[in-house]
């Protein structure tokens, strides 16, 4: 299933490429969503509000293995279209060893401040116990999470984006039967939700690292390989560390957001908590197929092939508009009815927020995909400055409108204003920066 994104029409190699990818995401995001749903449905709507408010914590550990996915999947991508091989395999191994011991370092700290976090984002006393409980679960299954998104990435880099698709599938449709049989069979109300998304994410981690290896073992090369390489180590955090800390101050960011929505009260965290998963849905595949772009421009540009590049930008704004279009609609007209999927007998102040919430946001989200293929391309050509800089203009105004509005007449509907503001002002620089590349000469 290798596949040189170097060759072939560039509009069709991006479609047969990044289609999977967003497969897979759909299936990667039903951990999440099923996890809603189960305690939703058949806990209460304070289990629902203490999954969505443990999983706004969540996400800075998922920042960390994102950022090693992304720079990983870089690296290998540029050494694959080059056609060196042994680099190729030095720089997996490198970023595994180096990943180990960022979630060993993760884990540590994870287990000691996991009373604080909770506690800085005001985190209601009802709900306390469950969001902890839920949380600590989930740290102790962060080596799981951190190998899984290397390996997806590694896939990725070869241009194999079936693979992953196969085993999120499976597994995902593995997660939600668990849930149920954790939570109605055995009774384990929240610890039954982590535990079940715990042992499938296991499942599938130790699968996908086993196929990478037997992967690398194909290709051949005249030298022995070496397992680590400081030069490629700088290599992979010079992409790495600038997209930790862009999902790491996002997730901070909502955070901050999650800590002045906890001060509006359960009803209101509960609709949001169900509403956000709805939108993360949509963003999480947008930022997927982002990568997927960065995969595309990475061996391009490692075959020095940049007219190829411009040619991928146009053809991956269709790809994401074609897909923002149906699930913009959805999110208007059918938002209620996607509410009750995750909530039963919610509250009207529930349903209340998370409509809201969706239609605000919704019509945005062709603005935030052209952003996020800009940025694909921007890290797959390593400029990760202009792409921190985009990045960090919509943390910026969207942290820091929500606290301002929030505090209007506007109250909770002020935070949900915020949202299109950040990612309109974000998406006009991250396109300057990509008409700024090399390759914007190319014919």
């Amino acid at each position: 299933m290798i596949k040189d994104l170097t060759v072939g029409k560039p509009s069709t190699v991006l479609w047969k490429f990044c289609l999977p990818l967003f497969g897979s995401i759909i299936f990667q995001q039903l951990y999440n969503i099923a996890d809603s749903w189960v305690a939703g449905k058949f806990i209460g709507e304070g289990a629902l509000a203490a999954v969505g408010n443990s999983y706004e914590i969540t996400l800075i550990f998922i920042a960390f293995a994102f950022g090693c996915n992304i720079g990983c999947s870089v690296i290998v991508s540029q050494y694959f279209g080059a056609k060196e091989y042994s680099k190729m395999k030095t720089a997996v191994y490198t970023s595994i060893i180096s990943s180990a011991v960022l979630c060993a370092v993760l884990m540590t700290a994870g287990v000691s401040l996991s009373d604080i976090l909770l506690r800085l984002i005001r985190t209601p006393e009802n709900i306390f116990a469950d969001s902890k409980l839920y949380l600590d679960i989930y740290i102790f299954g962060l080596p799981f999470v951190f190998f899984y998104n290397i390996s997806t990435g590694i896939f990725s880099a070869l241009g194999d984006s079936k693979t992953p698709f196969i085993f999120l599938a499976l597994s995902s449709a593995a997660n939600i039967a668990a849930d149920i049989l954790f939570v109605k069979a055995f009774d384990m109300g929240v610890s039954g939700i982590a535990c079940a998304t715990f042992l499938c994410q296991g499942i599938s981690c130790v699968l996908a690292v086993a196929v990478v290896l037997l992967r690398l073992k194909k290709f051949k090369t005249d030298e022995k390989t070496p397992l680590f390489s400081v030069p490629i180590l700088k290599s992979f955090s010079s992409i790495a560390v600038p997209s930790i800390l862009q999902q790491s101050f996002i997730s901070v960011g909502n955070i901050v957001i999650q800590s002045v929505i906890n001060g509006f009260g359960t009803s209101v965290v509960a609709g949001y908590s169900a509403a956000v998963k709805l939108n993360n849905l949509v963003v999480t595949s947008l930022t997927t197929l982002g990568n997927g772009i960065s995969n595309y421009t990475a061996q391009n540009i490692g075959a020095r092939r940049l007219a190829r590049v411009k040619a991928g930008f146009s053809a991956g704004i269709r790809l994401v508009w074609s897909i923002c279009l149906p699930l913009c609609l959805l999110y208007i007209f059918c938002g209620t009815q996607f509410l009750y999927f995750f909530i039963d007998s919610p509250t009207p102040a529930a349903v209340q927020t998370g409509v809201v919430f969706l239609r605000i946001l919704s019509p945005f989200y062709f603005v935030i995909a052209a952003k996020l293929v800009a940025d694909g391309i921007l890290r797959g050509a390593g400029m990760m400055k202009k792409f921190m800089i985009a990045t960090f203009t919509d943390l910026i105004l969207r942290v820091g409108l929500a606290i301002i509005l929030s505090r209007t007449s506007l109250g909770s509907v002020g935070i949900w204003c915020a949202w299109p503001i950040g990612w309109s002002a974000a998406t006009v620089l991250s396109i300057i920066f990509y008409r700024s590349g090399k390759w914007a000469r190319q014919t």
